[in-house]
């Protein structure tokens, strides 16, 4: 268990449900996790140690587990969180684009810079006390904290070569919110891209932000809502939309991505595909990447009323907004519907995580 991270043990019995669930399903998702954890894969954003216990498990996964309800039960114990559960979703951008600028699709999408370096485990300290996880090196070796959105956006900044174009700022934030996209050229052709680094510096949700000033009423914040005020606000030079996007300092770089995984889905933080309704993004400071969750609640997965959910998920992403051990954000699918449901999870629900024996 995440230090810190109250819980009290329970039988699958006390499961509601579990029986009932494609566990065949989870099993592959879980495989893909173990795949990576057996091959010691880099992750993309690094979590908390498998642990012996997680990598025996994997290499079961990987080598005998035929029945699925079966494995569970024997490598894993049910643990339920004490904390509120809270859970959210995110889904893949599907958006039109550009190879080069023209009138309507001048944003770019910007690759890595050259001279980032992603700082992990020991985070650049700021002039104001602020941690940043990301920083810039110096032709002199040193390190400086990387510019904010603001100087990225507006020019004052130097470096990422862009790989495509796309509508406008709103278009591109969300993106980076997702940390994935999938651009559609007018040739047919098509970029996926994948999460290649960030600035270093601290999100800020700017959904929260309209609402905390009375932009936009709670109950009527949505996907939907969220883009046509900031839009309607202006996105030019001094335009309060685009004033509004730059107090998230936060800045997503990305690479595209032709690998055999990426055509299976968007590559999560621990580097392998992920799947719609089955993984999910975690506190990685708290929970290791491949850890399986049991989750209920009522939500609005089926449809636009909260319907009874209760599926077996698999840890295979994280994000900066994603903090506590009884988080999570669902990752929904591809384009405008996963968009939608995806903007609609802000619920409540009971977690209880699988713990691998012997931890």
């Amino acid at each position: 268990m995440a230090a810190g991270v109250e819980s009290e043990a329970l039988s699958f019995d006390a499961l509601a449900g579990f029986e009932r669930e494609d566990l065949d399903d989870a099993l592959a998702v879980f495989r893909r996790s173990a795949e990576m954890i057996c091959a010691g894969a880099p992750q993309l954003r690094p979590a908390r140690p498998a642990g012996a216990a997680l990598r025996a498990a994997s290499e079961e996964a990987l080598t005998g587990a035929a029945d699925a309800a079966g494995f569970f039960r024997r490598w894993f114990r049910p643990l339920r969180l004490k904390a509120a559960g809270f859970l959210t979703g995110y889904y893949e951008v599907a958006a039109e684009a550009r190879r080069r600028p023209e009138p309507g699709f001048a944003t770019p999408v910007l690759s890595r810079p050259p001279d980032l370096v992603t700082l992990n485990d020991n985070p650049l300290i700021d002039a104001d006390g602020v941690a940043l996880t990301s920083a810039r090196r110096r032709a002199d070796g040193g390190l400086e904290p990387y510019a904010a959105r603001r100087a990225i956006e507006d020019g004052l900044f130097e470096g990422p070569l862009p790989l495509a174009y796309v509508r406008d700022r709103v278009e591109l934030f969300l993106m980076q919110v997702q940390g994935s996209a999938r651009l559609r050229f007018p040739d047919g052709a098509s970029m996926r891209l994948t999460y290649d680094g960030r600035n270093g510096r601290p999100y800020t949700s700017v959904g929260r932000l309209l609402i905390e000033r009375g932009l936009v009423a709670k109950e009527r914040m949505s996907l939907e809502t969220l883009k046509a005020t900031l839009r309607g606000m202006g996105l030019g030079p001094g335009e309060a939309g685009r004033g509004l996007l730059q107090e998230n300092q936060s800045y997503i770089f990305f690479r595209a991505d032709d690998s055999p995984a990426r055509a299976e889905g968007p590559i999560g933080g621990q580097g392998c595909a992920l799947s719609p309704l089955r993984s999910i993004a975690v506190d990685r400071s708290l929970w290791a990447y491949g850890l399986p969750f049991w989750i209920r609640g009522e939500i609005p997965w089926q449809g636009e009323e909260p319907s009874p959910f209760a599926r077996l998920l698999i840890a295979q992403d994280t994000g900066s907004a994603i903090l506590g051990g009884a988080r999570a954000d669902l990752y929904c699918g591809c384009g405008d519907r996963a968009g939608i449901l995806a903007g609609s999870l802000r619920h409540a629900a009971e977690f209880v995580v699988l713990s691998p024996r012997g931890v």
